[in-house]
């Protein structure tokens, strides 16, 4: 069975269009709190709970992390970049795994795997450094050989593919081709030993090609679950995504 991982960012994201400056109002907690969503989530079928601490705490901010991981009783999986500030963070933070993304102050969202080739030192540090503290490690890296075959020689344990090119592509007459990098990356790193994980832009439509994709171990979902939760609530969109990835 593929491990569902859902995404909180964009609860988050609508919290602080309103309350970026405010931890809390007169009255209470300002809302939505992605804590309780990150529960609620749990109770319908979410394997695991995912955030993405940006350095510039866009949306998911460090007290988030923190409740976080003192509440949910799955998994906490933190996406972070490779900083001395990051590192830190984690260590004292201590979450099941972190999943290292690259990061561009001016992206909306994730654009593109991790430059492991161009950053190898740093990926090597960070992957040793979270090992050793006993944090399993992902690289979110484009399904191409060059990336899957570097990230086995750093020894990370999971490699997370990067889906974004392949959804974006979905509707046009790239979508066979990207599909296919997919597939042979997924194949490719399964040959290497790595744990194949997957995530960026999987919706609630192109879920149906993306769970043929082989050696599947988890997927990362998050904008259109909270999108769907909108018009259904939390519980129904997890258990939407859960039924439509069986």
């Amino acid at each position: 069975m593929i491990l569902l991982g859902v995404n909180i960012d964009h609860c988050a994201t609508l919290r602080q269009a309103r309350y970026r400056q405010a931890e809390e109002t007169a009255g209470g907690p300002v809302e939505p709190d992605p804590v309780p969503l990150a529960l609620a989530a749990e109770r319908a079928g979410a394997d695991g709970i995912t955030v993405h601490l940006r350095e510039d705490r866009r949306h998911i901010q460090e007290r988030d992390v923190w409740r976080l991981r003192e509440a949910i009783g799955t998994r906490l999986n933190l996406e972070m970049a490779c900083t001395p500030a990051m590192v830190e963070f984690a260590l004292k933070l201590r979450p099941d795994s972190v999943c290292l993304v690259p990061e561009n102050r001016q992206e909306v969202t994730t654009e593109g795997g991790l430059d492991v080739a161009g950053r190898r030192d740093a990926v090597q540090a960070c992957s040793d450094t979270m090992a050793s503290a006993g944090i399993k490690v992902s690289l979110f890296i484009d399904p191409d050989d060059a990336a899957i075959e570097l990230a086995a020689r750093i020894r990370a344990p999971w490699v997370e593919l990067h889906t974004g090119a392949y959804a974006n592509a979905f509707h046009g007459p790239r979508r066979a081709a990207e599909f296919q990098r997919l597939r042979l990356g997924a194949v490719r790193a399964h040959e290497l030993g790595l744990t194949v994980n997957a995530g960026h832009g999987i919706n609630y439509v192109n879920i149906a090609e993306v769970r043929t994709i082989p050696h599947l171990h988890e997927l990362n979902i998050g904008h259109t679950i909270i999108s769907r939760a909108v018009f259904t609530g939390i519980d129904e969109a997890v258990r939407e995504m859960r039924r439509r990835m069986g």
